[in-house]
């Protein structure tokens, strides 16, 4: 999360100037020659057409929460009515100031310009608002009083002073917000005010142990933690607007040196955080999803919701990529109302910002983010709150990459999906078939030298990296390439990826992360490639300049801690080189590989600074000191009758 050009406290310098555009949402318009100029003009509208209110809204145990409103002048003028779109944000609602207004409201331009009456609210414990502020504030299902409030209540509390005291207000209120936003607006499904009437939890916070933030598969994802906590920080008195902070100076443009050179996970308080930073040691203290996760997973209290939600993701989310998802086929369990899934080619908060025809090296012919605000996301809300449109939604909305083109499904995933399986096999084969003959192949695991998640020299982790070329780990002895012949027809594979690893370790914990690939064939045209540029991890999409002809495009990948192949709750050691087998989902995709391109399955045990490195010793990674490390030989197991495999729901 960063984008803003501004210095505040608690936040990162970049990362909170995105939240600040994202928080109101970004323009739509094509790029002027002049940005200034024209956020200048968006500006001028915002002030021209709306008026803007500052309230204390008072909480049922006596917190007031501050909340800037603006509203269509018109209400005053001529009576005009309006429902409100609303966001929660522990990202601060700046501007702060009664004459004082942001370039854009809304989820974009086109819902200022359209009107609606908006809504921002700092959470409570942040900047203007009253009370102490938790990340991902644990629900609290029985209410015992006005003592008892959680995020939910909040939101209830707010809605229900907002329909009473906001002139020229409908009683209609919808919400949205992307990221910890998103967190927010998935909470007001929880006994949710009569009011509500539509929800867009968008690249959500869904479950930080289970797939989002903080672990994948009880891998800790170190880069993206550090950055985050290390400017983010709770504020140490009460309500205030954010102060100007200088962001963290890491000393080189080489972030796989620096985590490198940091050592041992636990030098990183030692160092940096001495232990000044709460969340940083929740996270590192509970490496197992112990009840301080489960206390956060909102997804496991979405049940009996009434609003119509919309739930968005990118297929390429370096953060939350498995939040909208699980909410999704949880809700679709236990919520049988309007509930929609809306997934595209984009990085975290990708749909909000820029036209979302590249990420990267990969150019997906068409102005995805465009559409997607145009065509879904203003038609949603304009149904639900003002009733145009016909409410003729799809179940799922999804990009599919490869052949680059919107789908729209009754089911998701699709029903004429059907499982296919690709078998590991001898000599880096993948084959359709189950090999008849068994093998092994293995590689030596050294922590001291891990993978890393990127071919070149970057600081964070990049917001295009979830489509980098992996030919330079395909070069590497401690990297496992499987591949199938060239393809003589298209494969369109659609939801969830299965993975089926048998393996063994001379350790008695080891990684092992899986990556899926789409291989361009050797002749493949540079026209995909948009040419260089930079971008943080949150932010516009970058580019290098990469040939295109037998790229490795990642497609979906994910770390797994072996410790955890039994269960999360309770990690267990390996038996030292017994083989053992490890089964995981990747997140879903919406991809087709095309005729003459092969797939390809990587298998490795380190993805750094991405993952934290694993000993390969059972021990407690936090407090690993460095003789805890040690090398490892890591045996993948295929072919026969119970080798290694991958499982993919393929559409004839």
């Amino acid at each position: 999360m960063r984008k803003v050009l501004v210095l505040i406290t608690l936040t990162l310098l970049t990362w909170v100037a995105l939240t600040s555009a994202q928080d109101r949402g970004a323009a739509t318009a094509p790029a002027p020659t002049d940005p200034a100029a024209a956020a200048a003009a968006r500006a001028a509208f915002i002030r021209e057409t709306y008026t803007k209110f500052d309230y204390r809204i008072p909480m049922r145990d006596g917190i007031k929460l501050f909340t800037s409103v603006y509203i269509p002048k018109d209400v005053f003028t001529d009576g005009a009515r309006y429902p409100m779109m609303m966001q929660r944000t522990g990202y601060s609602i700046a501007p702060y100031g009664i004459d004082k207004y942001p370039n854009n409201l809304g989820p974009s331009e086109l819902f200022a310009r359209e009107k609606f009456i908006f809504v921002y609210q700092d959470v409570r414990g942040r900047y203007m608002s009253e009370g102490d502020f938790v990340t991902i504030r644990p629900p609290k299902p029985v209410k015992n009083g006005p003592k008892d409030t959680d995020e939910s209540t909040d939101t209830y509390d707010t809605i229900e002073y907002l329909v009473k005291h906001v002139a020229g207000n409908t009683g209609r209120v919808g919400v949205w917000g992307i990221s910890q936003p998103g967190f927010y607006a998935t909470a007001t499904l929880i006994d949710s005010h009569p009011a509500l009437v539509a929800v867009s939890p968008q690249a959500p916070v869904t479950d930080y142990y289970m797939g989002d933030d903080v672990y994948h598969n009880g891998a800790f994802m170190l880069a993206h933690r550090f950055s985050f906590y290390m400017n983010f920080r709770d504020r140490p008195d009460g309500p205030e607007p954010p102060k100007p902070s200088l962001p963290f100076d890491y000393g080189t443009p080489d972030g796989y040196d620096f985590y490198l050179r940091l050592g041992p996970l636990a030098n990183a308080d030692t160092k940096y955080f001495h232990r000044q930073q709460a969340m940083w040691e929740m996270n590192i203290g509970h490496t197992a999803y112990d009840q301080e996760w489960q206390g956060r997973a909102i997804w496991k209290y979405l049940k009996n919701v009434k609003p119509a939600v919309m739930l968005v993701g990118g297929w390429y989310d370096t953060e939350d990529p498995q939040g909208f998802l699980r909410q999704f086929h949880f809700m679709e369990e236990n919520t049988p109302p309007a509930v929609m899934l809306v997934a595209g080619p984009w990085n975290h908060g990708g749909f909000a910002f820029g036209d979302g025809d590249r990420l990267g090296n990969i150019n997906f012919a068409s102005k995805t983010a465009d559409y997607y605000r145009e065509h879904i996301e203003l038609p949603f809300f304009l149904y639900y709150l003002k009733g145009k449109g016909d409410g003729k939604f799809p179940k799922a909305w999804v990009f599919q990459t490869g052949l680059n083109q919107w789908r729209k499904f009754d089911d998701w995933p699709p029903k004429e999906a059907r499982l296919t399986d690709l078998f590991l096999d001898q000599d880096g084969r993948l084959s359709w078939d189950r090999p008849a003959h068994a093998g092994v192949e293995e590689y030596l695991s050294d922590p001291a030298k891990p993978v890393p998640y990127v071919g070149r020299i970057v600081q964070g982790i990049l917001n295009t990296y979830m489509t980098e070329d992996q030919r330079f780990a395909d070069r590497r002895p401690d990297v496992l390439t499987f591949e199938t012949e060239p393809l003589d027809h298209d494969v369109s594979v659609f939801g969830p990826l299965q993975v089926d690893l048998k393996v063994a370790t001379s350790g008695t914990d080891s990684d092992f992360d899986v990556k899926v690939i789409d291989v361009f064939p050797g002749d493949y045209p540079d026209y995909n490639n948009p040419g260089p540029a930079t971008g943080p991890s949150f932010g516009p999409p970058s580019a290098s300049a990469v040939p295109m002809g037998g790229y490795e495009e990642l497609i979906r990948g994910e770390p797994f801690r072996g410790k955890f192949r039994k269960s999360f709750e309770k990690p267990v050691p390996f038996v030292p080189d017994q083989p053992d087998r490890i089964t995981f989902s990747l997140p879903d995709v919406a991809h087709t590989w095309r005729q003459g391109h092969r797939i390809m399955v990587q298998v490795q045990s380190s993805w750094f600074p991405l993952t934290d490195r694993n000993p390969q010793k059972f021990v407690e990674i936090p407090t690993a000191s460095a003789a805890d490390f040690q090398k490892a030989t890591e045996r993948v197991y295929v072919g026969g009758s119970d080798g290694s495999r991958l499982q993919l729901r393929v559409v004839p």
